[in-house]
Formats: C-alpha cells, structure tokens, sequence
C-alpha cells in the first residue's frame, strides 16, 4: 500500500495500556531521529490527536469496515509521505470488530492487519498473571493464518524476577516471538479519562512532559532498534484512483467550530475538502465568535457541549450568526455534538436545560445518561448538501445524550447497525440546516 513499513501495536482487551505504549514509542522513536507517524484503527477522534502530540505530525484513523479500500490506501499513502514508519495502534481487542453474522472480528484491527500486512506486536496487561500471558500470546498467535505476531511488550510488570517469568514462558511457548520488553508498574503513565475516553490532549495541560516521560520509559524498556526492525512493507496495492472525499465537499468557504466543544473531526475529511478546492476556516463558538459571514457552509463536529451548555447558551453571538447563515441559505451540518448544539435545547447533567441555536426542533438531554454506541450503515432519505437522497454512507454513533423530544421534521437517514437491524430514521434536516447523531466516516457504493 505505501513504500513505508508499518507496525500494529494491539492488545487482548482495552484497558490493557496500548495508548500509553504507543506514544511512549512514537516519542521514543522520533527522540532517535527515527520520521514516525501514528495511526489509530477504527473510529477514534481522541487518540490521534495524541499520537500528533508525539510525533508533530498529523495522524490518521484508518477503519477496515467503515471505510473504502481506496480510501484507506489513500490515508495510508499520506500517512507514508516522508515518513520512515507508520506505528499504527489498535482499537479494543485484536479480534474484536463489528461483529457480523459469521465474522465476529469484521473490521478489527486483525482485518488491519491482514489487508495491510504489516506485522502486530501485542501489548499485555501482566499485572495479575505471569507464565499464562504464554498461553495467552500463543493462542492470539494461533487464532489467524493472515495476522502475523511478532513481538510482544509486557506491561504492568511487578518486578525482576516476574519479568524473568514472563520471558522463561515465551521461549518455552512461543520461541518464534521477541519479548521486546518489559515495562514495569509506574502510576505515573496513567492519562486522565472522561465519559467518551481520555481527556482531549488539548485540555491536557502537562501533555508534553507526560509524553517525554512515557518516552524516556518506553526507551529504557523496550528494545527499539528490533522493534522497527519489524515493520514490514503493506500489501502491493495499484496505483491510486481518484478517491471522492469521505465527506461530500459541503462548500466552497467552510466554517469549522473547533474548540474543547467540538473538537471531532478527522483531519482527514478537512484536507480532502481542501484538497478540492474548499477554503475551510475556523472559529471558535466557545470563545462566542461568529463563523466567517462569507461562508457558504459551517460545519459543527461532535466534541463536548454537554460539558459547556451554560457557556454555549450565553454565546449570543455564534448562536444569531448561525441563524444568519441558515436565513441567508448557507449550509449548515452538524454532528453528534453539533447535532446538539442545532436543536433548541440542551438538558445538562444536573437537569437544567439550556438554550441552543434553535435551528431543528430538537431538545437533547444528558441528565439521564444511556449509552448509544456502534458502527451505522446510513442512507440519505432527504436531499442535502451531502448529496440526493439515497447516497450510502458508513459512520458511528457514540454518546451518552438522549432526545427528549423533536417536533415532526424531515428525516435526514435512514440507519442500519453494522449487522443490518433496521434503526430506523436518525437526524433530521431542515431547510439548509440538518444534522443527526451519528459520526459520518466515509461515503460508500449502495
């Protein structure tokens, strides 16, 4: 796919400390003058913006089931640019994806793994075992001819002489795989942690010095030198098409909200608007600023208004320039977040509702909270700047908001899970305002 080598760091399960090893290594590497770019499997707008911390370069997510294989050649090919490895990071468990009928790990980070062929180092939690995580390391080993284990870094290790158990295990159970390393127990590598995940890294005031550190641990630990030694070349792929944009080009002048509020959009989408022609620009809604009144399109991502509905509610200003553009026809699309932010109302978690733009009739509540969580197969139902009805899109829906009520307005799709139980009718449009809740990843054939 790309002339750079890459490599996967994964995991058995979450919570097993992969982030935290994955920027530790991506400092680590670039310390070493080594021209490292992160990539995170799946659909993830936090921990990207982590791996661009460590590296100073942009980082991408790239997700099998919910994207375009040129698509995802294209994120890859850029990711590679100038770039002497791509570390990619894995989502959840190696195996574990959108649980299809018949392919429980559909679009896992071992479909990663095997379309791209770059090999996987695990990472495991052996904080509670020790000659099992042999056991464990085999059978994930074991499990697909296609994914190749090469490595494996222990974490949460207890001492010198649990290091040596672990390592006596893997030569007698897995003599074929490299213990790189064993990085021992340090509260200290523990990144602060929300509702939706980790805390933004732009709201992480030590960031810096939190990555030097895992940095400097992960060099101590683990051997680095063999640990890029294994990054393999991907599959060859043809030459790239011309692959449309994840997201339909919204306009010719785009206005992006970008602050701790809405802070969810793939770097990806804007450099493909750009890359079209597009003008995209930012401003700030929590700072009470105005899109730019030229225009032709403003774009709320998801992020976190429900943590700032007071500030939002007093934004008088973003809030009258948003109803401006919607009077003047300007198109304006929301996410998840900006969904919110659209309707007439926000509930926070103490049950207080705030007012919002007041532009679909729509009041969302965070005060009783229940997880909405998955892959989404979607379709337009409505025409919008996203194109007729009828154009497919794949995304993901991921929030704690419920609707608390929504007035009869144009539905704006129609959504399917990722195993294809009808959701019904999602988001709606109004004019040239619409929105829903769900985090649109790329457009697909129907």
């Amino acid at each position: 796919m790309t002339a750079t080598p890459g490599l996967i760091i994964a995991a058995p399960a979450s919570g097993s400390g992969k982030t935290v090893i994955t920027l530790g290594l991506l400092r680590a590497l670039r310390n070493r003058g080594v021209r490292v770019t992160g990539a995170k499997t799946g659909p993830d707008y936090i921990d990207p913006a982590f791996h661009a911390a460590a590296t100073g370069r942009v980082a991408c997510n790239l997700d099998p089931w919910a994207m375009r294989p040129g698509t995802l050649a294209q994120l890859i090919a850029t990711a590679g640019h100038e770039s002497d490895l791509i570390l990619a990071e894995g989502v959840m468990g190696l195996f574990d994806g959108a649980n299809l009928p018949g392919r429980p790990d559909a679009g896992s980070t071992a479909d990663l793994a095997a379309l791209t062929g770059w090999p996987v180092v695990l990472v495991i939690d052996a904080a509670k075992q020790a000659a099992s995580a042999a056991a464990l390391v085999s059978g994930f080993a074991r499990h697909r001819s296609d994914v190749t284990i090469t490595g494996v870094i222990f974490n949460r290790v207890g001492s010198a002489s649990h290091a040596q158990v672990l390592q006596d295990a893997m030569a007698l159970a897995c003599p074929d795989i490299a213990v790189l390393g064993c990085l021992h127990r340090n509260p200290e590598l523990l990144l602060p942690e929300r509702h939706l995940g980790l805390v933004q890294a732009g709201e992480y005031g030590a960031l810096e010095s939190f990555i030097e550190a895992a940095g400097a641990a992960l060099s101590a630990a683990v051997d680095l030198a063999r640990l890029a030694a294994m990054a393999r070349l991907g599959h060859p792929e043809p030459a790239l098409a011309d692959t449309p944009p994840q997201i339909p080009v919204l306009g010719q002048r785009i206005a992006v909200a970008r602050d701790a509020a809405f802070a969810f959009a793939y770097p990806s989408v804007l450099a493909a608007w750009r890359a079209a022609g597009a003008e995209v620009m930012f401003f700030s809604p929590l700072a009470d600023a105005a899109p730019d009144a030229q225009a032709d399109a403003i774009y709320l991502p998801g992020g976190y208004p429900e943590l700032h509905a007071p500030q939002l509610a007093g934004a008088r200003h973003f809030k009258h320039a948003l109803q401006a553009a919607a009077a003047r026809q300007a198109v304006v699309f929301g996410e998840c977040g900006g969904y919110m932010a659209l309707g007439r109302g926000l509930i926070d978690a103490e049950g207080k509702c705030h007012e919002m733009a007041g532009l679909l009739p729509v009041e969302t509540s965070f005060a009783d909270r229940k997880l909405h969580l998955g892959y989404r197969a979607i379709e337009t139902v409505s025409p919008t700047a996203l194109g007729p009805a009828g154009r497919h899109f794949r995304g993901h829906e991921f929030h704690y908001a419920s609707i608390t009520s929504e007035d009869n307005a144009a539905p704006l799709f129609h959504a399917r899970n990722a195993r294809g139980d009808d959701l019904g009718a999602c988001g709606m449009t109004h004019g040239s305002v619409s929105g829903s809740f769900v985090h649109l990843i790329d457009q697909v054939p129907a």
